[in-house]
C-alpha cells in the first residue's frame, strides 16, 4: 500500500513505468544490508528517465539507481531516512550499435556484461572486461562503479573502456555524449565524472564501448609459488617474457582452495593443497604458441626458485576449469560466511609485506583469512572467516574493529580500501576518515554543485549531511 505521498509522485510518473516493490529490490549479495523502497521505477528508454528525475526533484523524493543489483558496498540499497524510489533500469537493455571495424559498441545501461560480450564475440570482437558476476552485473552498474575485474592488468578498469556517455542528471536533462572517439579535448571529461560516481552525480542510461580484436593465440597455466613475493617476481618475469601478453594474473590462497575443497568438492583442483598458487592467462600473437611460452616460463621459474610445481592447460576445457576454480571461490566464501571482506589495492613493491604484516596482526584474532585476488593490478580481496566450529555473527561485535585494523595497514603503506567495489554506504566512515582533505572538498562541491537537492542516491559515497 502507496502512502499518499507516494501516490502523488506515481500520478507524476510516465504510464506504465511503475513496478511492485518486491524484495528483490530491497536486497544485495552479501545479506548483511536491507533497503526500503516507496515505489520502483523501471523506465523503458531515456526520455522516462528524464521525466522519473524531473518528477521526484519535484517532490524532493530521493532516487536509488539499481542495475543488476551484485555491488557489494550497499550502494544499491538504502535502510534509512524517507523511503526513496528505486529506479531500475532493468527494461534498457538494448543494443543501440555495433561497428566492428571501429572496435566500438554502443549498449544501453541495463544489457547485462555478459551480453555486451556476447554481442562483441558474435562479432569477432571482445569486451575485455570480465567479472564473476557478469551474468547479472549490468553495464551501467559497471561505469558506475568503475568495475574492475580479472583482465584490468592488460585492459584497465571499466573506465579505460568506455568512449562516452548518455546520462541523465539530477535536475532531468540529458547529457547526450555517445562518441565513438579516442581523442576528443574539448573541455572537463563529464564522462570520467560520472564513472564512478556510483549514482550520486546522475544516471548512466547508455554507453559507448571500446571493444579489442582477440588474441588468437590464448593459454592459460596454475602455477604453485613459494608464496605472494615469489608470485610477484613471476609477475615481473612473466610480463618481460610475454611482452604485453599477460592477460590476467591471479593470486590464490590456501585457505580458498581449502574452502573449494569443503563445499565444492565437485570443482577440480590442479594443485590441491596449495599453500599459494597463480592463475597466469596470456594472449599471443598469431605465429607463437602460448603452451610453448608457458613452458618457458615455468622452467625458468622454476630454476630461481620462484614455482615448485605447474599445470598448463592442453586444451580449451582444462583451461575453462581453471577459470571455474577461480571464478567459485567467492561462491565458496558465501557459504562459510565472511567476518569481514576488504577489497582492497596496494603498491605491488607492499603486497608481500601486508601479507606478512597482517597476518601476524590478526593471528591471535580467532579468524581465517583467505587471500586471493588481482595480483597483476595489485588489487587483493583480503576476507576474514570465522575459525572452524564458530559463526560469523560470533563476531559482530568486533567487525568493525577487524575491518579498521586492515585498512589501517593498507593506508599505512599507501594503498586503497576500495580498489573495484566502491564505497557505497558500506565505506562512507573510511572516505571520511582517510580521504584527502582538499579532494574531500572538491567532491563536496561538484556534488552540491550537480545535486543541490541532494537526491541523488544521498549517503553513498559521501555522507548524507555533506
Amino acid at each position: 500500500m502507496l502512502n499518499p505521498a507516494d501516490e502523488s509522485l506515481g500520478a507524476k510518473l510516465p504510464e506504465g513505468v511503475l513496478r511492485p516493490v518486491s524484495p528483490a529490490y530491497l536486497e544485495e549479495p552479501r545479506g548483511r544490508y536491507l533497503g526500503h523502497a516507496g515505489l520502483v521505477a523501471a523506465p523503458r528508454n531515456t526520455a522516462e528517465v528524464a521525466a522519473v528525475v524531473r518528477a521526484c526533484a519535484e517532490a524532493r523524493v530521493a532516487i536509488v539507481p539499481r542495475g543488476g543489483g551484485t555491488g557489494l558496498v550497499s550502494g544499491q540499497v538504502m535502510s534509512g531516512g524517507p523511503a526513496p524510489l528505486i529506479l531500475s533500469l532493468e527494461r534498457m537493455t538494448a543494443l543501440r550499435g555495433l561497428w566492428p571495424e571501429e572496435n566500438v559498441l554502443l549498449a544501453e545501461a541495463g544489457m547485462s556484461l555478459q551480453a555486451v560480450r556476447d554481442a562483441a564475440e558474435g562479432a569477432g570482437r571482445l569486451f575485455p572486461l570480465s567479472l564473476a558476476s557478469q551474468g547479472t552485473a549490468a553495464i551501467g552498474g559497471c561505469l558506475a562503479t568503475n568495475a574492475g575485474g580479472v583482465t584490468a592488468l592488460r585492459y584497465g578498469t571499466a573506465r579505460a573502456l568506455c568512449l562516452g556517455i548518455e546520462a541523465v542528471l539530477p535536475d532531468g536533462s540529458i547529457i547526450h555524449d555517445l562518441k565513438r572517439l579516442r581523442k576528443d579535448n574539448t573541455g572537463y571529461d563529464i564522462r570520467d565524472l560520472l564513472i564512478g560516481s556510483e549514482g550520486t552525480l546522475g544516471i548512466i542510461t547508455a554507453a559507448s564501448l571500446k571493444l579489442v580484436v582477440p588474441s588468437p593465440n590464448i593459454g592459460i597455466a596454475m602455477l604453485q609459488v613459494p608464496g605472494p613475493e615469489a608470485a610477484l617476481t613471476l609477475l615481473s618475469l612473466a610480463e618481460g617474457r610475454m611482452a604485453g601478453g599477460v592477460t590476467a594474473f591471479e593470486l590464490i590462497g590456501g585457505q580458498g582452495l581449502a574452502f573449494l575443497a569443503e563445499l565444492l568438492p565437485e570443482i577440480r583442483q590442479p594443485l590441491p593443497g596449495a599453500e599459494w598458487s597463480v592463475l597466469i592467462e596470456v594472449g599471443l600473437p598469431e605465429g607463437l604458441a602460448p603452451e610453448a611460452a608457458l613452458e618457458g616460463l615455468l622452467i625458468e621459474a622454476m630454476e630461481r626458485g620462484l614455482v615448485t610445481d605447474g599445470v598448463i592447460a592442453q586444451s580449451g576445457a582444462q583451461a575453462a576449469g581453471f577459470w571455474h576454480l577461480r571464478e567459485h571461490i567467492p561462491e565458496a566464501n558465501r557459504r562459510v560466511g565472511a567476518v569481514a571482506s576488504h577489497d582492497i589495492s596496494l603498491p605491488l613493491s607492499e603486497i608481500a609485506g601486508f601479507i606478512r604484516d597482517a597476518g601476524a596482526a590478526l593471528a591471535g584474532e580467532g579468524v581465517r583469512i583467505n587471500c586471493f585476488g588481482h595480483l597483476g593490478d595489485g588489487n587483493l580481496h583480503y576476507n576474514l572467516f570465522p575459525a572452524p566450529g564458530r559463526m560469523r555473527e560470533e563476531y559482530d561485535d568486533r567487525r568493525k574493529a577487524l575491518s579498521e585494523l586492515v585498512h589501517a595497514m593498507v593506508v599505512e603503506r599507501g594503498g586503497s580500501f576500495s580498489a573495484e567495489h566502491g564505497v557505497g554506504r558500506v565505506k562512507v566512515g573510511e572516505l571520511a576518515r582517510w580521504g584527502d582533505p582538499a579532494r574531500l572538498t572538491v567532491m563536496r562541491a561538484i556534488k552540491a554543485t550537480l545535486d543541490p537537492l541532494g537526491i541523488m542516491n544521498p549517503g553513498a559515497v559521501l555522507s548524507a549531511a555533506d
